[in-house]
């Protein structure tokens, strides 16, 4: 690794910050980044031909030695595991100590969607995610990751701060604010938030980070829990926001136990991960609970969204064919929008609905099916839900230059395989669609996520 250039500022800054532990920081500054990901349920064992440690804070965390080539692996495309920073995992030591599976959770700033999946596993089949992003280019992406993941119990919107704060008054048990900032946590690895740094993009990056706070309080219910998590070191993004969120906004901070070996560095309020003390980039978080007080709850409206309409008899002769995919039908409220049939919680239907009438909503749970003319046809996305009844369709195993090939979107060549809709799967996790018409095999990978380079 060729060394970084830091900038003078930033140099400075540290020094005043950390004293002579600001050494140690920038020695690690120069450092090789250090590569984790984090296991999906979908995979039981590590695939991974390289040595592995665990991350601490993470049950489902580990760190490669070596960072492999995750587009040539067909599981990453099958969102068996995600590639994410080993510090951010800690969200889950804040989740466990202080959140309720059952909870109403919103990720404010979620793309790509890295903390997004985590706290969707967290959740489970109990509770629900409104993950949302600001940045219409960033949006798709994030919905490409919550689909991989397989869990339904997401929502993925496209909605300011302020929308949200405006249109979901009391409704959230916890919040995510993951904040945009001025990114010294990756600058070993990030050469463009080295380039745009400097001492004023740190005092924009805190005032916007307060509007976004402020903007979406009001959609925190009292007594609700708040993380506020940034990627860099400064205290006026960090420990001044948060006692600035505890005086202006009226929130309580709160301690979060961990292992002291971990290395983590408590800051005046939050806790801090720096390279030279934990091994990952750097990190920032603190937990804060919202004053109670009387509140009137979150009282979800009737849809008053055009599109979604009842099952009709025409797509109702389907509604036996869509459940028969799926391995608990009962868990899913089941719609139509125009010609797509969308599963969502059951247990959250009438809030789900109501959502849906007053946020943008690039994905509500998982795409189902489409109608095809006097048929129905499953969407890609069936067959990443891991509550996905495979056996309902002829399964055929991929080899690994097969599995790279349909991903690409590439012809195929499936001798021996039954006619009709298949599900190619590798190592026995689902891939995708194809459809055997006899002279040929119809590649349905979605042509936006295909691999482009290798």
């Amino acid at each position: 690794m060729h060394p970084i250039m830091l900038p003078v500022d930033f140099i400075d800054s540290m020094r005043q910050q950390m004293g002579a532990e600001a050494e140690l920081l920038l020695q690690a500054l120069q450092t090789e980044p250090v590569t984790s990901i984090r296991l999906n349920s979908k995979l039981d064992v590590l695939t991974f031909d390289c040595d592995t440690d665990e991350v601490p804070w993470h049950v489902d965390g580990y760190y490669l030695s070596e960072r492999p080539q995750f587009t040539l692996d067909p599981l990453f495309h099958a969102g068996c595991y995600y590639v994410q920073e080993a510090s951010s995992m800690f969200i889950q030591q804040v989740l466990e100590q202080y959140l309720d599976p059952s909870s109403v959770v919103l990720d404010l700033c979620a793309a790509p969607g890295g903390k997004s999946t985590l706290i969707s596993e967290y959740l489970g089949s109990e509770g629900l995610l409104l993950s949302n992003e600001v940045v219409r280019q960033r949006v798709f992406i994030l919905s490409e990751n919550i689909q991989k993941w397989g869990n339904g119990n997401t929502i993925v919107t496209h909605n300011t701060p302020a929308e949200y704060g405006e249109r979901c008054t009391n409704l959230f048990d916890c919040i995510l604010v993951d904040a945009p900032c001025s990114g010294e946590g990756m600058f070993r690895k990030d050469e463009q938030a080295r380039s745009e740094w400097s001492p004023a993009a740190v005092r924009k990056c805190a005032e916007r980070q307060r509007a976004i706070l402020m903007d979406v309080w009001d959609a925190l219910k009292p007594g609700g829990l708040i993380i506020y998590s940034t990627c860099t070191f400064n205290t006026e993004e960090n420990e001044k926001n948060v006692e600035w969120m505890a005086e202006s906004l009226g929130a309580e901070v709160l301690p979060v136990e961990y292992d002291k070996s971990w290395g983590i560095t408590e800051g005046t309020v939050g806790y801090h991960f720096y390279p030279h003390r934990t091994k990952g980039e750097g990190f920032y978080l603190c937990a804060l609970r919202k004053h109670d007080e009387e509140y009137k709850p979150f009282s979800p409206s009737a849809s008053r969204h055009s599109s979604v309409r009842p099952l009709t008899t025409t797509n109702n002769q389907y509604l036996a064919t869509l459940r028969s995919w799926l391995q608990h039908p009962d868990d899913w409220a089941i719609r139509y929008t125009d010609r797509f049939a969308t599963a969502y919680p059951m247990r959250y239907k009438e809030l789900i609905d109501s959502l849906s009438s007053s946020l943008t909503c690039i994905s509500t749970g998982f795409g189902l099916g489409e109608e095809r003319g006097r048929t129905i046809a499953p969407q890609h996305s069936l067959s990443m839900l891991k509550d996905f009844h495979k056996e309902a369709f002829p399964n055929v195993a991929l080899t690994r230059d097969q599995a790279l090939s349909y991903l690409r979107t590439e012809a195929l060549n499936l001798s021996g395989a039954p006619l009709g809709l298949l599900l190619l799967t590798y190592e026995g996790v689902p891939l995708g669609f194809a459809k055997n018409v006899g002279t040929r095999q119809n590649n349905l990978y979605p042509h936006e996520w295909r691999i482009r380079h290798l």
